[in-house]
């Protein structure tokens, strides 16, 4: 006899499982489905709006929104970018509603989702820590198109033509925006180096 309990203890449970029983009404597959995504849609979240509160919220709203339309889930292959989608349409309305994008404000640590991984020393998790604080800063310095395109290719993983798809625009616009973006990152990125190296000559 199936056991609905098994689905929380096993943490191997493939994704298109876990999305079958959710759009079969499995609570417990949906509580799981949320446990394992929540703290990649709350980064998603923070990367737009740069505020903690703002993205728990938001967060709570993308799954509301992702809860409503299970019907409409796609398969496990399609489901993350469907997902980030949906997570980016939330914040976008967000951001209209206030009139204006804010820029990104200062992260703190606690609010890093993935900072922290077992296992590793104090020095490895200090490394982490700093590598983390300097893209960080390095995106918060980057224009608003440029931060979301390494926010959906490079951090979220997200094929061109997915974006493309996302952002209504060719993929060759996406592309030649993702070797803008890398260099504008690269920069920035040089340029934190540089300031840090000065504050900790003096």
């Amino acid at each position: 006899m199936y056991d609905p309990r098994a689905l929380v203890r096993e943490d191997t449970m493939d994704l298109s499982t876990v999305l079958e029983r959710c759009r079969g009404g499995d609570e417990l597959a949906w509580e799981f489905l949320v446990r394992q995504f929540q703290a990649r849609i709350y980064g998603i979240a923070y990367h737009y709006v740069g505020n903690s509160e703002d993205a728990r919220d938001l967060a709570q709203e993308a799954f509301i929104r992702l809860y409503q339309n299970l019907a409409l889930c796609p398969d496990e292959k399609g489901f993350l970018p469907w997902m980030i989608r949906i997570t980016r349409n939330a914040c976008i309305d967000h951001l209209r509603r206030r009139s204006a994008r804010p820029p990104a404000q200062d992260i703190a640590a606690d609010d890093m989702p993935n900072l922290r991984s077992p296992g590793r020393n104090p020095e490895q998790l200090y490394a982490a820590d700093s590598r983390k604080r300097l893209i960080y800063g390095a995106l918060r310095e980057m224009t608003d198109v440029s931060r979301e395109i390494i926010l959906l290719k490079d951090i979220q993983g997200l094929a061109l033509e997915e974006i493309a798809s996302m952002l209504n625009v060719p993929v060759g616009t996406v592309k030649s925006r993702s070797n803008r973006a890398r260099i504008e990152l690269a920069q920035r990125l040089a340029l934190l180096r540089g300031e840090l190296a000065g504050e900790g000559a003096v």
